[in-house]
C-alpha cells in the first residue's frame, strides 16, 4: 500500500488479502468489510468532531453571545468526559459485550450531535458535548478491542496500523474540514453532518462480531472515584499555574481518589483500573512507554509553534504549514509499522521509532537555523513524525496482545488513558516552562525535554524485551 492511499482503501486491501472462508480467530469475509467500516467510521466520527470544534469557537462565541473563556468549555467538556469514562465504558463493554456497548456509544454520540446542532445557548451546547464525550468514551477503547475479534491474530498489527492511520488522517483533516463547512454554513452544521455518518456506521455495525459479556457487576462507587480522579487531575493541572492553591487542592484530591480506587479495586479479579494487566511486565512497560512518548509528543506540539514564531520569526501561516509534515509522516509510517510489527520484535521497533522521534526533536532544538530554517524544519518534523508512527502502532499492538482476549476492552481503555495522561502532562509541563521562562527559551527547553521523554520511551521499550502474546 502507498502512503497516499486512503484509510478505507487501505482497509479494503487488508481485508481482501485473506480468503473468503471464515478465519479461525476472525470474522469471515464479506462480513468483515462491514465490521471494518463500522469501527473505522466510528473513529472518524469521534476524532473529526473533536478536531473541528476548535475552529468554530470564535463563531460560536459570537452567535451565542458568550465570552471566549466560557466558549472554551465546548472543547474542555468533551475532553474531560472522555477521559473520565474511558475505563468505565471499557468495563461496561466487558460486562455486556463489546458490540452492544460500542453501538450504544455511536448511537449516543449521534443523538448528542443533533442536540448540539439545535443548541440555543452555550450551556445547552456544553451539555450536548458532554453527551458526545460519553459516547466517544465507549467508541475509542471498544473499537480497538473489536479489531482483535474482527481480524485473525496474524493480521492484528496491520489492523492496528490502519486504525492509527485513520485517527491521524481524521486529526489532520479536522481543521480543514471545519473551515470548509464554516465557509458555506453556520456552526450548527459542524454537528449536523454527524447525523448521516452516525446512521451509516450503525447500519454497518451489524457486521461486528458478537462478543460475549462477562455479566460481572459494575461497582458504581469505583466508577465515581475514577471519574473524580480524572476530573480533579485534569482541572487541577489546568488551574495550578494561575491559581496555585485551588489547582494544588484539586491535584491532591486526584491523588486521594486514586488511592481509594486502588484500595477498592485491588482484590478484584477484573478491576476497573486494569491492575491485573499492569502486573504483566510487557503490558506495564508498554503503558509507561506510551505515557512518556505522548508526553513528548504534546510538549513538542505546544513548543514548536512558539519556537517557529518567536525564535525563527515565521508567520502564523508558515507555522501552520510547517506543522503539517508531522501528521503526514505518521500516516505514512503507520501501515509500514503494522507490517513490520507482525514480523519483527515490537520492542526493537518501538525503540527505533522513539529514537527517531527523539532525534527529530533534538535536532529542532539544537541545530543552527541561520540558513534554510523551513527546509530543515520540514526534514526534522518528518523524522519526528515517522518515529512517532513507528512507535505507536507496535506499542499499541503489544498492549492489546499482552492482555487476555476477554480483557481487550480494559487494554483499549488503558491505552486511551495512557495517551490522554501523557498529553495532559506534556501540556502542563510546557505551561510551567512558559510561566517561568521567556517564550524563546521555554520553547527551546521544551523541545529538548520532549526529546528526553521520547528517549525514555525507547529505553523502556527495550527493557521490556520480547513479549509472549496471549491468545
Amino acid at each position: 500500500m502507498t502512503p497516499e492511499a486512503s484509510p478505507a482503501a487501505a482497509t479494503l486491501n487488508l481485508a481482501t488479502t485473506t480468503s473468503s472462508s471464515a478465519e479461525p480467530d476472525g470474522v469471515p469475509l464479506p462480513r468483515r468489510y462491514a465490521a471494518v467500516a463500522a469501527i473505522l467510521g466510528a473513529l472518524v466520527l469521534v476524532v473529526l468532531d473533536g478536531a473541528i470544534a476548535n475552529v468554530a469557537l470564535p463563531n460560536i462565541a459570537q452567535r451565542l453571545d458568550a465570552s471566549p473563556a466560557d466558549t472554551v468549555w465546548v472543547v474542555t467538556a468533551y475532553q474531560l468526559v472522555v477521559v473520565m469514562f474511558l475505563l468505565p465504558a471499557s468495563a461496561l463493554g466487558e460486562k455486556l459485550g463489546y458490540r452492544r456497548v460500542f453501538m450504544s456509544g455511536v448511537a449516543l454520540f449521534t443523538l448528542a450531535s443533533a442536540l448540539c446542532a439545535m443548541a440555543p445557548s452555550l450551556p445547552w451546547l456544553v451539555a450536548g458535548r458532554c453527551l458526545q464525550g460519553l459516547g466517544s468514551a465507549a467508541v475509542m477503547p471498544l473499537g480497538l478491542a473489536l479489531l482483535r475479534f474482527t481480524y485473525p491474530k496474524r493480521m492484528l498489527g496491520q489492523a492496528i496500523a490502519y486504525n492509527a492511520l485513520t485517527v491521524a488522517a481524521a486529526s489532520a483533516a479536522g481543521p480543514a474540514v471545519g473551515a470548509a463547512i464554516l465557509s458555506v454554513a453556520s456552526w450548527p452544521w459542524l454537528f449536523a453532518v454527524n447525523l448521516p455518518v452516525g446512521l451509516l456506521v450503525l447500519l454497518a455495525a451489524r457486521g461486528l462480531p458478537r462478543t460475549p459479556g462477562s455479566n460481572r457487576p459494575l461497582d458504581l462507587w469505583s466508577v465515581a472515584l475514577n471519574a473524580g480522579m480524572f476530573a480533579t487531575f485534569v482541572l487541577g493541572g489546568d488551574r495550578v499555574l494561575e491559581h496555585p492553591v485551588e489547582g494544588g487542592a484539586l491535584l491532591i484530591a486526584a491523588v486521594i481518589c486514586l488511592t481509594l480506587l486502588v484500595r477498592r479495586e485491588l482484590p478484584r479479579a477484573a478491576p476497573l483500573i486494569p491492575l491485573d494487566l499492569l502486573r504483566s511486565a510487557p503490558f506495564r512497560m508498554s503503558i509507561i512507554a506510551s505515557v512518556c512518548c505522548f508526553t513528548g509528543q504534546m510538549a513538542s506540539y505546544v513548543a514548536l509553534p512558539f519556537y517557529m514564531h518567536h525564535v525563527l520569526g515565521l508567520s502564523v501561516l508558515e507555522t501552520g504549514l510547517l506543522m503539517t509534515p508531522w501528521p503526514l509522516a505518521v500516516m505514512a509510517a503507520a501501515p509500514m509499522a503494522g507490517l513490520l510489527a507482525d514480523r519483527i520484535s515490537t520492542a526493537k521497533l518501538c525503540a527505533a521509532g522513539a529514537g527517531l522521534l527523539a532525534t527529530g526533536l533534538a535536532l529542532c532544538a539544537a541545530w543552527p537555523m541561520q540558513t534554510d530554517p523551513k527546509l530543515l524544519l520540514v526534514v526534522f518534523t518528518l523524522l519526528a513524525g515517522l518515529g512517532f508512527g513507528f512507535f505507536q502502532t507496535p506499542n499499541n499492538r503489544n498492549m492489546l496482545m499482552s492482555a487476555p482476549k476477554e480483557r481487550s476492552g480494559a487494554a483499549g481503555g488503558a491505552q486511551g488513558v495512557a495517551r490522554l495522561t501523557g498529553q495532559t502532562v506534556g501540556s502542563l509541563l510546557m505551561g510551567l516552562l512558559f510561566a517561568w521562562l521567556p517564550a524563546s527559551k521555554a520553547s527551546h527547553l521544551g523541545l529538548g525535554m520532549a526529546a528526553g521523554f521520547a528517549l525514555i520511551a525507547g529505553l523502556v521499550s527495550l527493557g521490556r524485551g520480547e513479549t509472549h502474546h496471549r491468545k
